[in-house]
């Protein structure tokens, strides 16, 4: 007896399909080699690529998400699936507000490690090394992800680090940046303006995981003068992306989790 869901065995052709695949393919194409009826393959490529695991170019050729190919199994692991179901909601919150949009996951030192980035297309506009780190305790990212430790984790951090200013407002004190941190816990969001960088401000959000853990962070990074004109509509564009993206890891919104309070290691 056949126990397949027909859809769900569609669903992975198509994902095994293209992941043996060393170039994109056109929907026809898919459709001769699977056998699948046209209008049926349109509907799931389209799925895949609203959820991120397949691209679209501008050729209409469908591929595999490239870190879809990377880590163990076909999802990558934690980071790949991340980076799959995150940079679609990026991409648009980017075109969005048409400013830089970040999303980090914390790093062994408690660091923010750049996962994703969208360039604004703006020509005066933030930016970043693509393999960037951004210091736990002087960038709204890396606040926003120590928010969210342990309160023995964030003492043990900032007792180690050497603080420094990089801007005559930064924050230089273990006081001020455990206040700011509990502002952040608070809100549900942070802020940063020309703390890090003089000109530079960003907003950023934690996402969550299925068990309500802070496990990444998206940020919008952009220079002052917009962030002041703009502020309430970027406020409400990342908290918006930072409840998709942790809707798609599997978050639900419980009272465990409404107050805001920090949830442990991720």
């Amino acid at each position: 007896m056949n126990n397949q869901v027909k859809s769900a065995a569609r669903v992975l052709d198509v994902l095994e399909f293209l992941s043996a695949q060393t170039e994109p393919v056109r929907l026809n194409e898919l459709v001769v080699r699977l056998g699948f009826p046209k209008s049926s393959a349109y509907g799931l490529l389209s799925t895949l690529v609203a959820r991120g695991y397949v691209k679209k170019d501008s050729a209409d050729r469908y591929s595999i998400v490239e870190a879809l190919r990377q880590g163990f199994g076909w999802v990558g692991g934690f980071e790949g699936f991340l980076v799959s179901v995150a940079t679609p909601i990026v991409e648009e919150l980017r075109d969005r507000v048409d400013e830089t949009v970040f999303v980090c996951v914390r790093s062994d030192n408690q660091d923010a490690r750049l996962m994703i980035k969208r360039v604004s297309t703006q020509p005066i506009r933030y930016d970043s090394a693509d393999h960037a780190f951004f210091l736990g305790y002087a960038t709204v990212m890396g606040r926003v992800l120590l928010a969210f430790q342990p309160a023995d984790v964030i003492d043990a951090y900032l007792d180690s680090v050497e603080i420094k200013a990089f801007t005559a407002i930064s924050l230089t004190t273990k006081a001020e940046i455990l206040a700011a941190l509990e502002k952040i816990r608070r809100d549900g969001y942070g802020t940063i303006i020309d703390e890090y960088a003089a000109g530079g401000a960003g907003i950023a959000a934690p996402i969550r995981n299925a068990d309500g853990r802070v496990v990444a962070v998206i940020n919008i990074a952009t220079v002052t003068p917009r962030y002041e004109a703009q502020r309430d509509q970027m406020r409400a564009a990342v908290l918006e992306g930072a409840e998709r993206i942790s809707s798609r890891l599997g978050y639900r919104q419980t009272p465990e989790h409404s107050d805001k309070t920090p949830q442990g290691d991720a």
